[in-house]
């Protein structure tokens, strides 16, 4: 299969990757010459673990590569894949500029059949937009060349989306046209070959279920969360909550750990993305209103629990943040509650010293050289002289630290957990006070 893909981001690198692992011929399109000549050379400019060595290992097989000239990339592929951002608009909609401005570019240079598929998170009525946009420039053309557009969204977990796109649990496709249906089922063959995991359904429908995955699964969080809250304030565990509701297979154990709220490319802006289609169409999303507003509550929690603890007074005092990506197993910080923790620190007159696996660079990237925030080059080096240590993203290396050790180096023995990840009873035997979500009072020394 020939296939060409515009936008080489997150979404564009890991498929077209995983296509060429395939056997197809992929041709990535983007308008950024700079990630080109990066990808050229072989530097991946997003952590993923794998994709480094699935692009090489096809690059150098001739499977896949790079380029900005739209022209080879349109007259290359049979697929014509649309994988651009939709950042999200003032008003918290998708904003759709890059995909209509990719289908324009497809339309302005196509001369014989494709089939163009949405692959970005877009809105219901998305691909009637993309199908007026290629009619449209086709016909300023004077050309009368036929396609078909297939609404096909992903559904990869960052940290873990190369085996997420090898074994998917569903190929969602969305099409009007049997004939796209045989040949989406041809692309994606040697993936659901042990199981036929393809889900065909019309445009819209493909087009909202990606907008409910990503919204039920957000809930589950919010609503966890808000659990923790309560749990808090009656003396409760939310630790043995969880465990006792999720061995109910209808609820089940996946996305019901309570922390610091989520974050990342996809949660904050589906779930507003979703909110403004429901009030675009009459209707108001009230359980969708709440999943976003207990969301953005829990991202404060942590600060809350500190400024309780230092009578208001965190002007002056550092504190160590373990974690700043949104999850572990990636560098993305977008909407990652360690954003809104060093943000509110740094309101209250706090210093940061930050350290995580693979983010740095990044946080570098977010705040420059300034004298309140300091990346380390490991966790220790973060904690060393620290008023208190937070820990905000559950990396593996945070979950055995040597408690004797940052006991020496804090200033004071006191950790805010944000993901729950020791146990109180153990961590007071260390001589530490601990602040935990949702596992009621503070675990103190003994």
């Amino acid at each position: 299969m020939r296939v060409t893909i515009f936008g080489s981001g997150y979404v564009g690198l890991v498929t077209g990757a995983c296509l060429a692992d395939a056997g197809n011929h992929v041709v990535c399109v983007d308008v950024d010459q700079g990630k080109i000549e990066r990808l050229k050379r072989g530097e991946i400019p997003i952590h993923e673990p794998g994709l480094d060595e699935l692009i090489k290992r096809n690059a150098e097989a001739g499977r896949i590569e790079f380029t900005t000239d739209a022209v080879k990339g349109v007259e290359h592929g049979l697929f014509q894949l649309i994988a651009v951002g939709t950042p999200p608009d003032e008003d918290g909609s998708a904003d759709l500029r890059y995909v209509l401005s990719a289908a324009r570019t497809i339309a302005t240079h196509m001369n014989r059949y494709a089939v163009v598929i949405t692959k970005s998170t877009v809105p219901v009525g998305t691909a009637d937009k993309v199908r007026a946009e290629l009619t449209k420039t086709l016909a300023g053309r004077g050309a009368n060349v036929e396609f078909d557009v297939v609404s096909n969204p992903e559904f990869l977990k960052e940290g873990a989306a190369i085996q997420d796109f090898m074994k998917p649990d569903r190929v969602v496709v969305g099409t009007d046209n049997p004939r796209t249906t045989e040949l989406m089922r041809a692309l994606y063959e040697p993936f659901i070959r042990n199981h036929d995991r393809l889900i065909v359904m019309d445009i819209r429908s493909s087009e909202l279920t990606k907008y409910a995955a990503n919204a039920m699964l957000a809930t589950k969080i919010s609503f966890m969360n808000e659990l923790s809250n309560i749990a808090e304030r009656l003396g409760a565990d939310i630790e043995k909550v969880r465990v006792g509701i999720g061995s109910d297979p209808r609820i089940g154990y996946s996305f019901i750990y309570p922390g610091t709220g989520y974050g990342g490319s996809c949660f904050p802006k589906d779930v507003q993305a979703l909110i403004r289609s429901a009030h675009e169409v009459g209707h108001t999303p009230g359980i969708l209103d709440a999943v976003e507003s207990v969301n953005n509550r829990q991202k404060q929690v942590l600060v809350h629990k500190m400024k309780r603890h230092f009578a208001d007074q965190l002007k002056g005092r550092t504190i160590a943040l373990w974690g700043l990506a949104f999850k572990p197993n990636t560098d993305d910080m977008r909407e990652a509650p360690a954003r809104a923790i060093i943000d509110l620190l740094h309101e209250a007159g706090a210093k940061v010293r930050a350290y995580d696996p693979v983010a740095g660079a990044e946080a570098r990237r977010i705040y420059g050289d300034r004298p309140d925030f300091v990346i380390t080059k490991n966790a220790y080096e973060a904690a060393d002289g620290a008023d208190a240590l937070c820990i905000v993203t559950e990396w593996q290396e945070f979950r055995s630290p040597d408690f004797d050790r940052l006991k020496q180096i804090l200033k004071s023995a006191l950790i805010f957990d944000g993901r729950n990840l020791y146990d109180p009873g153990m961590v007071g035997r260390f001589g530490f006070t601990y602040y935990a979500i949702g596992r009621g009072k503070a675990a103190t020394p003994n």
